[in-house]
């Protein structure tokens, strides 16, 4: 096979994750760096957990994230669809058949209380690792069908071979190896006739001509079981690779307990992180490019997007990382641009600001930002007036704020715009007038404004409240 093809398989049991979000970010890397193919297929066997809308918004973020496959439900290719794995049970049912015929795989007819017996002797008899005992391989014709007269249905079980070692190159760990008698007889398609993960996957891969399969760490063990059933069916099996394991800042594998992580690309679009910053992020997540630098674009990373550049070791997400790479987006995008992408997270109550006024305040905080959302952080700071603390009161009793206060009072009397020039002279004035400095001038009036002691320049709070506003709030007892 010449062409690469690589392919990203989600589920829909939930919404598109940073683990997977990587995932098909490095099959898309790895393709267009090759000039193959990116495929999206989406394995919807287990029923019972599938989300509605959740196919919908995983292909909808990756769009977003620029992730776009060449062959998809979308966009097929009629030689290797369907791309829903429950559209295709009969083509599953006929490798089955297949298997069972050539004696690879065998009908198996035991309860999950039955299974849940034979572990438990096993476990007692000193077995850590209990496998299937293969008690329905032993069935005669007769007993099968006496069974299947009774309403019993049976999975279908692969016979694995004894002794065996079970090796292959990882792309990215090398060398792996495994025992067959350390994974046992495991089912391939269950009673209901619906196929497992490690049996449909090989079919899928197989009819779609997939080239190389990387994924992420969790399926390593999968692998050997897959391996077999390539071999079962003579079929040249793709080559594999696993990403290393995405961890928090405690080293410890990302779990959805970690709630100072968000978890889903979904709520970093709804948070107002830019696509640029988050495709960039996942990008450096296990993958090290030579030299310092860590700002890549799109074109660039599909350039020098390297299979040999992918880290085994653990992956950290680093929120401080993320959050200064996408400032550094925001800060780089024009005005128009800017203002165009933070409005749309404006709150409705501040959306009543004049237009001029919410542009000037919006561009105020261009450079501070983080994320989109920070915006309403920074205008409720603006807008909505702060507790004063014991502490701060009382220094709004000394007789030098009460001073600073008044006279601040009466030399804006005749000012009706708030310029940096003006501000400046107004505080000057004050000080050659009250011979005070520092914070005993400029601090009565911040706190009475905003209840903050520290925030943006205090001309920009007073072109943002106004004149009759700033009266009423200096003004209050």
């Amino acid at each position: 096979m010449n062409k690469i093809r690589v392919r990203y398989a989600p589920s829909p049991t939930g919404y598109l994750h940073i683990g997977g979000a990587r995932s098909a970010l490095f099959n898309y890397l790895f393709a267009k760096h090759n000039h193959g193919d990116f495929i999206l297929r989406i394995e919807d066997t287990d029923v019972a957990r599938n989300i509605e809308g959740a196919i919908e918004s995983q292909t909808n973020d990756l769009k977003w994230l620029g992730i776009i496959p060449d062959e998809s439900m979308d966009n097929p290719n009629p030689q290797c669809g369907p791309y829903r794995q429950m559209e295709k049970l009969d083509i599953y049912q006929k490798f089955c058949d297949l298997l069972i015929e050539k004696g690879y795989a065998y009908e198996c007819f035991c309860s999950s209380e039955d299974l849940a017996k034979s572990k438990e002797e096993q476990l007692s008899r000193g077995i850590s690792s209990p496998r299937y005992d293969r008690r329905c391989l032993k069935l005669s014709k007769e007993e099968k069908e006496e069974l299947k007269v009774k309403g019993i249905k049976p999975a279908i079980r692969l016979k694995m071979p004894h002794n065996e070692v079970l090796e292959f190159d990882d792309m990215v760990r090398g060398k792996m190896s495994f025992k067959s008698d350390d994974i046992g007889d495991f089912v391939i398609m269950k009673s209901n006739g619906i196929p497992t993960y490690n049996f449909a996957v090989v079919i899928d891969d197989y009819m779609m001509k997939i080239s190389h399969v990387l994924r992420g760490e969790e399926h390593l063990s999968n692998t050997p079981k897959q391996l077999q059933i390539y071999k079962y069916l003579g079929i040249e099996p793709p080559i594999f690779g696993h990403l290393s394991i995405i961890t928090n800042e405690r080293g410890k594998k990302l779990s959805k307990r970690d709630h100072d992580i968000r978890q889903f690309i979904e709520e970093y679009r709804k948070a107002g992180y830019l696509k640029e910053a988050i495709f960039n992020f996942l990008f450096l997540l296990g993958f090290s490019p030579e030299g310092e630098n860590e700002i890549y674009s799109k074109e660039e990373a599909i350039k020098i997007f390297d299979i040999n550049h992918l880290s085994s070791a653990p992956s950290m997400f680093d929120n401080k990382k993320l959050n200064w790479m996408n400032s550094y987006y925001i800060k780089n995008m024009s005005s128009d641009d800017y203002l165009n992408f933070v409005k749309d997270y404006v709150l409705e109550e501040y959306r009543l600001i004049s237009q001029e006024k919410l542009d000037y305040l919006l561009l105020l905080f261009k450079s501070e930002i983080k994320s989109a959302n920070e915006v309403n952080k920074l205008l409720d700071e603006l807008f909505h007036f702060h507790s004063l603390s014991e502490e701060q009161k009382e220094f709004l009793n000394l007789d030098s704020s009460k001073i600073v206060l008044n006279k601040f009072l009466e030399k804006i009397y005749n000012i009706e715009d708030f310029s940096k020039e003006k501000v400046n002279v107004i505080f000057k004035e004050i000080m050659a007038e009250t011979s005070l400095k520092g914070k005993f001038v400029y601090m009565p009036i911040r706190l009475k404004l905003t209840g903050l002691e520290h925030g943006i320049e205090i001309y920009n709070i007073l072109y943002a409240l106004g004149k009759e506003e700033i009266y009423r709030r200096i003004s209050s007892n």
